[in-house]
């Protein structure tokens, strides 16, 4: 159990912000990030029936012109998965037994999700990242109506707290945020208003004001197709890669650890889907309540706040890995992070690249 160096004494439980993506976002979210581009679509087809109904003389000559087709949104049907293992260690079976009941791995929602990922890239956005690891990019200002949770720390409304989290402002209102956006959560940006950035996060329904000290424009070649989900409800996980349009091969299917709630140290890993930010090969933690070093966690990926997917642990005094623990796929034991085999956590290191690969969160 262990806390990330530097943050022991500010790391803040996160309560559970419902994820929107599975009930919310395929009624709203699959087309949000294309809206601007079906909203000209539909005005462009106005004007041209408009157009068309014009009154045109025998002699005139009236040049064809081509509607473009909409491209049809993909659906979890359309998505194929292919089992093509990469890593082949401790796999899991789709379904399988766990004490007097049966665990999974949720295809159907996993489908789903992938679905979204392909449609939100099938247009040419300009792709941002919130960021503020630590308040690197200073402490986010207090929104209009917070609250205190059971530690005693500042969240919104929705259990998000401050702490490394950005300020999301309502668009006409840049004095006061409205709430917090965690830190690693994937947006559009939409365009620029003085010192504000106009976003769309890809899990949230409306554009929000963002300062530009919180935000990281990714490359323009930015393409998701490496894809990383973490089950927190029956401590799994997978990930898979796009090779076509709508075909995803499954590489990895192995058991895993999250977060457990037991403020002030540790809390659950939060759901969502986030941008793979940053990698350490070892991952120095402390002691809870303490500023000496507990140990490391070999192979860290990080994808929001100080939550990392990583391998087995290794406490002080001891310094070689350590392959396997016998608690992976049970019940949730970390902090906040994603406990994995060691070598599975090595598999995701090398595997997906940093900020082109996304980790989903699901239960």
């Amino acid at each position: 159990m262990f806390v990330e160096l530097g943050i022991h004494e500010d790391f803040e439980p996160d309560y559970e912000l419902k994820f929107i993506f599975m009930k919310r976002f395929f009624l709203f979210s699959a087309l949000a990030v294309c809206l601007a581009l079906a909203g000209c679509n539909e005005r462009q087809e106005h004007s041209l029936s408009s157009v068309a109904q014009m009154p045109v003389s025998a002699d005139t000559v009236v040049p064809v012109v081509e509607v473009p087709r909409k491209e049809k949104l993909l659906t979890a049907d359309d998505v194929t998965l292919t089992k093509d293992l990469l890593y082949d260690t401790y796999t899991l079976e789709d379904t399988y037994p766990y004490k007097d009941t049966v665990r999974s791995f949720k295809w159907d929602v996993i489908r789903n999700c992938l679905a979204y990922i392909e449609n939100m890239q099938r247009d040419s956005v300009q792709w941002v990242v919130l960021q503020n690891y630590k308040n690197m990019n200073r402490e986010a200002p207090l929104v209009r109506n917070f609250v205190r949770n059971t530690c005693r720390r500042v969240a919104d409304t929705l259990g998000v707290e401050r702490y490394q989290s950005v300020p999301l402002y309502l668009p006409g209102d840049t004095l006061v945020p409205e709430r917090y956006g965690r830190d690693g959560t994937l947006a559009c940006l939409r365009g620029m208003e003085g010192s504000f950035d106009r976003i769309l996060p890809i899990t949230l329904e409306d554009e929000w004001l963002v300062p530009h000290r919180y935000l990281k424009r990714l490359d323009d070649s930015t393409a998701f197709n490496h894809v990383v989900f973490v089950d927190r409800l029956d401590q799994n996980i997978t990930t898979l890669e796009r090779v076509d349009k709508g075909h995803w091969k499954i590489r990895s299917m192995n058991p895993a650890t999250t977060g457990r709630h037991a403020p002030p140290y540790a809390q659950e890993t939060p759901l969502g889907m986030y941008l793979l930010q940053q990698k350490k090969s070892r991952m120095v933690f402390l002691k809870d309540g303490s500023a000496a070093t507990g140990g490391y966690a070999p192979y860290a990926s990080r994808f929001t706040n100080g939550a990392y997917i990583h391998g087995v642990p290794v406490n002080v005094p001891r310094t070689e890995m350590i392959e396997y623990s016998w608690s992976l796929g049970t019940t949730p034991r970390s902090h906040m992070c994603v406990r994995n085999a060691t070598s599975h956590a090595k598999f995701i290191f090398d595997w997906a690249p940093e900020e082109r690969s996304l980790v989903v969160v699901i239960e």
